[in-house]
């Protein structure tokens, strides 16, 4: 539902004009507006969201590097630069996969090479992000299950106790989270984590929504060497991270219900890539 209230409270505060709906969100609702002759984004969030809070931190800490701009932002609202053109995951709908991959690298590149202090308050810490994997590797312990999920929180225990190259991470990067700007190709939706920069290669990997292209060991592999490459890191550590994201997804999706193809779909991933984890 549409606050309208809230809606001319920003228009007014911050001098905008012209709201286009753009689209609705679990977390907020996000307009185009003009901000004296630009265009720009203002999302209005919902009410007690953090992850959106935490975003903005991770937004103003990149400064423009490889992500929009953040221009203004309180509890309740974010003002951002608008990338209005094409997703990156159009150029994989006409089979310029490694392409979007190469794309991706850069665009992480440009997130990780930026060189502040890193801020110690309103990011999550990924010891953090992984509650939900771990909490359902616990319960699958008590009942006496020897599941992926266990197996995946066993692996992800030890990449977090031995983090290297730790860095503000972006934490969503996928194919329709980054879109071509008058700057070039550009994130958003920051998720705003801290930890080792390979764990922002793992949803990429996971992604898009193509099954006959993400369920393929070949494609896998060969867009991980790309990513592992491109950025210094080590591909092993890079497919691990994967393969914890991928059982931390499922984890996620498991707690609702309806979400069975969502769960498999993840599990999927993380079973192409189990069988390329190297001990650490």
């Amino acid at each position: 539902m549409i606050d309208n209230k809230k809606l001319n409270y920003y228009l007014a505060a911050w001098n905008l004009s012209n709201p286009q709906l753009l689209t609705q969100t679990e977390t907020s609702h996000i307009y185009t507006v003009k901000h004296n002759t630009e265009t720009v984004i203002l999302k209005l969030l919902s009410p007690s969201e953090t992850e959106e809070q935490s975003g903005a931190v991770a937004l103003r800490y990149f400064d423009g590097c490889g992500a929009v701009r953040l221009l203004r932002f309180d509890e309740a609202a974010q003002l951002v630069e608008y990338a209005a053109g094409k997703e990156l995951v159009t150029l994989v709908e006409r089979g310029e996969d490694e392409n979007a991959t190469q794309i991706i690298a850069q665009v992480i590149k440009q997130l990780h090479g930026v060189h502040q202090d890193i801020p110690t308050n309103g990011l999550f810490l990924l010891d953090r992000w992984f509650e939900a994997l771990f909490n359902k590797a616990a319960a699958d312990r008590q009942a006496g299950i020897e599941s992926i999920y266990v197996r995946g929180a066993s692996l992800a225990e030890q990449l977090l106790a031995d983090q290297c190259d730790v860095r503000v991470l972006h934490g969503d990067i996928h194919h329709r989270n980054i879109r071509q700007s008058s700057r070039g190709w550009l994130t958003f939706d920051p998720k705003g984590l801290v930890g080792e920069r390979a764990y922002d290669c793992a949803n990429a990997l996971c992604n898009p929504a193509m099954p006959e292209i993400v369920h393929n060991e070949a494609r896998l592999l060969t867009n991980a060497a790309i990513l592992a490459d491109a950025l210094e890191i080590d591909q092993s550590r890079l497919l691990a991270f994967t393969y914890a994201y991928a059982c931390l997804n499922a984890s996620w999706w498991s707690r609702g219900t309806g979400a069975e193809d969502a769960v498999q779909w993840s599990l999927d991933v993380a079973m192409i890539i189990e069988p390329h984890i190297e001990l650490l």
